[in-house]
Parts: C-alpha cells; structure tokens; sequence
C-alpha cells in the first residue's frame, strides 16, 4: 500500500503493511500513517478474489494477532481514524475528497483485521487488543482508553451525521460494515450470546442516545435504494457495481448472521441485481434486522427493536408515548413503496413481517392501502416459486399472509381488485382473476406441492389456517379457484378417510407398537369442517361457493341417505343456474362426477 497503486498480490510484502503488523510499535502521530493510508488499487468484487484477498494477508493479520499487544498498532491506527472522523461533516461540506479518501482507507483497513480479529479470539480477548495503551517509563496508575466503545460510537455518528453524498457514499457504507463484522462475534458462538460485550456498548452508554436516529437513518437507506456512485466521483479507484472489497466482506458476515437468525435455516440465496444495484441499502437492511434481533439485556430490553416496534408516519400528529423515548416518525408511503419493490430479497420480506407483527402503526397503514395487491402480490410470487425459494423465505411469506388475512377488511377487499395477465402463473392462463382468487390459487398449490415433496406439517397448518381466515368472505370466485378447492377437499378427504382406516386397524391390535405414527391429518380435516360451515353462509352471493359447499357434503358424507340428498341437491342447483350458464358452477360438478360414483 501507500502512494502507490498497489495490487493483491503485491499485499504480502508491502512494507507499509509489513510495518503496521511489525514488532515496533508506532504512535498516532506517526508520519507513516499519511503514507499508509494513501493507498489505491482495484478492490475485489468476487469470492474468487476476495479469497486471493484473505490468503494474501494472512500471514500481515497473523503477525498482527502476536504483536498488537506489545505494540498496539491496532489501536494507533484506530486513534488515527477517530482524529480524522471529527473534521468528515465539514470535508464533506468543502468537498475534501483527500481527506475522506484517507478516512476511508483508515476504516478499510480496520475492517480487514477486525474481521480477523474476531474470528481469531473471543470478545474478553479483543477487548485487550482495543484497550493496551503504552505507558512511557516510569509511569503507574495510567488508565486505559476503551477504544472498542469509542468506535463504535463513532461509527454509528458517522452514519446518522454524514450527509450521504456521492463523496461520502464509501466511507458510510463501510461504517455500516464495520457495525455488522462487529455483531458477527455470534458466529462463533454455538449458544445465543445474552451477555456480549459489543451487545453491551451498544445498547448502553454512549451509543443508547442514537438509538431512533440510527434506525431511522438505515430505514431511510433502505427506502431510498441509492446506487453506488459512477467510476471518477472519487480519488481513489472503485468498481462501478460492486461497492467495493469490504462490501463483499460484509455480505459473506451478513449471509452467516441471517443463517444465525433464521434458526440454523439455509443460508439467503444471493440477489446479485439487489446488491449490484445498492449495496447500501442492502447493508443497512441487514445492520437493521441483526440490531432487532439482539438479545435483551438482563435489566433493559433492546431499544433497537423498541424503535422499530414504535415508530410512526410522518403524518400522525399524535404525542409520542413517555414510556418510549427511541420512537420516531418516517414517510409511511416511501417505506410501502419500498417494501413493494424489494419482495424478492429474503431480507425485505424479514422487515416487512416484523413491521406487520411488532409495529401497529405499520399493520394499520398496510390494510388501509387501496393497493394492496402491489404488495401482495410479490409475496404470491415468492410462494408460488417455493421450489426455487428457501424455507425461511417461504415461512416469512406465508406469515404475513397469515397476519393480513386476520383482518375481515383485507378479506373483503381481495375479492373487489381485478388483475389483468398474471405471466408468471404458468398452470393455467389467467387473462382476469380477483386477487382473492389468485391467492387461494397459490395458498392451495403450495399446500399440494408440500403434501408430495417436503411433508412440512407446520407449513401445511400455515395455510390452512389463511385459507380459513378468509373462508368466511369468499366472493365471485374465478372458477379454477373453485375447482382447486374442490380438489383440495377430495385430496383432504381421502387422507381423512385413510386415517381412519389405520386407526381402526390399530384399535383391532393389527399394528405393532414399534410401527410409525400416523399421520396427523385429522387437523387439516377440522379445517376442511370450518370451509363447509362457511360454504353455507352468504349463498346467494357466488354460485361456486354454493356448488362447493354442495360438493363438499356429497363428497365426504359416509352415510348413503346424505349423500344422495346432497346429490340431489347438486342436481337441483345445477338446474337452477344452467339457464345463465355459469361456467364456475358446471366447471367444479363436471369435476366432482369424476371423483366419486353416485350413491343411491
């Protein structure tokens, strides 16, 4: 590194960085930093050389590991970046790209080691490393300076104070980095950290003031999509889409924390276009979930998930709560639009049902919408795309359809919005269905794609439970949907009738006690009650609706008597409607005399 250009291969024996990790120490004042830090070569933007990168520099970072503690050069060089970070706001006002430039550097390379750092030791450890202070002989009693949270301070001021320019749009990504390798100490921990030290720093102390500014600041972030400034905007060289070496960094952090927070779940699959486009924003989305999803301190809860469990629109003018002082107010419509557009991140889809589940003010505004298929409907997407999606995204998805059909409104309302083309549903060619139908359409699909692949029993209860919620409002159903149902409920039908079959051949003491348990179908049978109760309600409204409810009786009645009135019944209602010919009604009873002979 230093003034000149250097490449990743040359990062072994730069003398500059073999001096930085060397046995003498260097103090802060030290004219080697201004050289140190005015390095500029092609940062990586890839795994392939991103690990280059980290095989390159290892053995600077191991050497570092050994002799930061005698010679504290991890903290010098921290002191250096903190000295600089107090005249940003105004470099940024005068347009100093050098001495932003060398901020960055600064930043860049604590980053580096930092992700070493803690990958390397536990946080007891890495707090020596922030905290030795050379003391100059024949001094005692000197107290140490605790860097860790004096960084982290910074950092976060950093972002909430730094205008975001095209200037400045590195060195704040970066700060957002740095905060997310710093909360990546539960990487390398099996069990839930509940008494973290950076955990600590941050809900506490200097940093607890920012607590609402940050969160809104990340959330305005993720609202706003920025894209990374074109190649020429800054002295030192960038990659026109990647944002830069730690970006890529930060996102292999980023992608193991979500795995944390999602159970042990499979990693998020990249979105390429999505962090291309912002890397920024993505940043700030993922900063924003894993400071959601601390633990509570034994004394206080998180205050990060106060605030975003508590902020308001912009247009509330109600008083804020006393008992909340980290709530805050942002643009309600920009945050919706936002949410709408960026559905195919995992991470988005994370954020938006923890804003409909914690946040009230949130769950009112979205029902309110009058376009709420803009929403839904990228969430009917990810569903019917389950075999391409993972299961966490897929379980989000489903969750929020499950928190939206809770509402009658939302119910109601699904059934008025006609969509014109839907090309991405390829069963069928959908030229106009209500949105109500193309949800049950995608509900009931990816409840038959569950029953032949992945068996997940709470997947199936999920869904059902939607189809249930919004059972009592069906409307004008399309006919496919009504046929689908129907399908549904004889598929539904025969398992019930299975089980029943093997309950009865255990009660006979046909099955051993070593033999598995049966499957538990009965549940998605009380279910399949609740959709014939509500088929009698509401008749005069849709003809499908009635011919299921008639279907459903004649289909899974065990009595011969009932099943033939309820036949009979069929008959008569197909008489009735034949005149106006309703395709939905001949539809589902042209398929149901497939399914099961006639009793008399």
């Amino acid at each position: 590194m230093g003034a000149n250009s250097s490449s990743i291969s040359e990062l072994p024996e730069n003398e500059y960085l073999k001096k930085l990790s060397g046995a003498e120490p260097i103090s802060e004042n030290d004219p080697f930093w201004n050289q140190l830090l005015s390095f500029s070569f092609t940062t990586p933007t890839n795994s392939a050389d991103l690990k280059l990168l980290e095989e390159a520099t290892i053995s600077v970072c191991k050497s570092l590991v050994e002799k930061n503690p005698r010679t504290g050069n991890l903290g010098s060089l921290i002191k250096v970046f903190l000295s600089r970070t107090k005249e940003l706001k105004i470099s940024a006002e005068c347009q100093n790209h050098l001495f932003i430039w060398q901020a960055h550097n600064a930043l860049f390379i604590i980053c580096c080691l930092l992700k070493v750092f803690i990958s390397r030791m536990s946080e007891e450890e890495l707090q020596l490393h922030f905290t030795y202070e050379e003391k100059a002989p024949g001094s005692y009693g000197t107290e140490c300076e605790d860097l860790i949270e004096e960084l982290l301070c910074c950092l976060i001021q950093l972002i909430v104070e730094i205008p975001l320019l095209d200037i400045t749009y590195s060195i704040s990504l970066e700060a957002v980095t740095t905060l997310v390798v710093f909360l990546s100490c539960q990487l390398f921990h099996k069990e839930i950290l509940r008494e973290s030290i950076i955990h600590k720093y941050l809900m506490h102390g200097r940093c607890l003031p920012y607590t609402s500014r940050l969160v809104k600041t990340l959330l305005y972030n993720f609202i706003r999509q920025e894209r990374s400034p074109p190649p020429g905007t800054h002295v030192f060289q960038q990659q026109t889409d990647g944002g830069g070496l730690l970006y890529g960094i930060a996102s292999g952090v980023a992608t193991g924390l979500w795995t944390v927070f999602t159970l042990g779940g499979v990693g998020s699959k990249p979105t390429p276009q999505l962090e291309q486009c912002s890397p920024l924003a993505n940043q700030s989305l993922l900063l924003l979930l894993v400071l959601a999803n601390l633990t509570d301190a034994p004394d206080t809860p998180n205050p990060y998930r106060q605030a975003i469990m508590s902020f308001k629109n912009t247009q509330d003018s109600t008083a804020f709560s006393s008992s909340n002082p980290h709530a805050f107010q942002i643009n309600f419509n920009s945050l919706y639009t936002a949410l709408c557009e960026q559905q195919k991140s995992d991470q988005a889809t994370l954020l938006l049902y923890m804003l409909l589940h914690q946040n009230s003010n949130v769950r009112t505004y979205v029902l309110a919408r009058t376009d709420i298929e803009n929403l839904v409907l990228p969430i009917l997407e990810i569903l019917y795309h389950v075999e391409e999606r993972n299961s966490h995204h897929v379980y989000m998805a489903l969750i929020i359809l499950l928190i939206l059909t809770e509402d009658d409104g939302f119910n109601r309302s699904i059934h008025e919005v006609i969509l014109k083309n839907i090309t991405w549903y390829a069963e069928r060619v959908l030229t106009e269905i209500s949105l109500g139908s193309l949800l049950i359409l995608v509900v009931i699909r990816t409840i038959q794609y569950n029953m032949t692949r992945t068996r997940d029993k709470y997947l199936h209860t999920n869904c059902l439970a939607a189809l249930a919620n919004m059972s009592a409002q069906f409307r004008s159903l399309h006919q496919y949907a009504a046929q689908r149902i129907i399908s549904l409920f004889s598929l539904l039908s025969k398992k019930h009738n299975k089980v029943l079959e093997q309950a009865t051949q255990s009660l006979r003491g046909s099955l051993g006690s070593n033999d598995s348990p049966l499957p538990d179908y009965i549940r998605y049978w009380n279910v399949v009650e609740v959709f014939q109760n509500c088929s009698c309600t509401y008749l005069g409204l849709s003809p499908s609706r009635v011919s299921c409810g008639l279907l459903l009786k004649y289909m899974t009645s065990s009595s011969k008597t009932l099943c033939s009135a309820s036949f009979f019944l069929i008959s008569s209602w197909y008489s009735m409607y034949r005149a106006c010919s309703t395709p939905a009604f001949v539809c589902v009873l042209t398929h149901t005399l497939d399914l099961k002979e006639t009793v008399y």
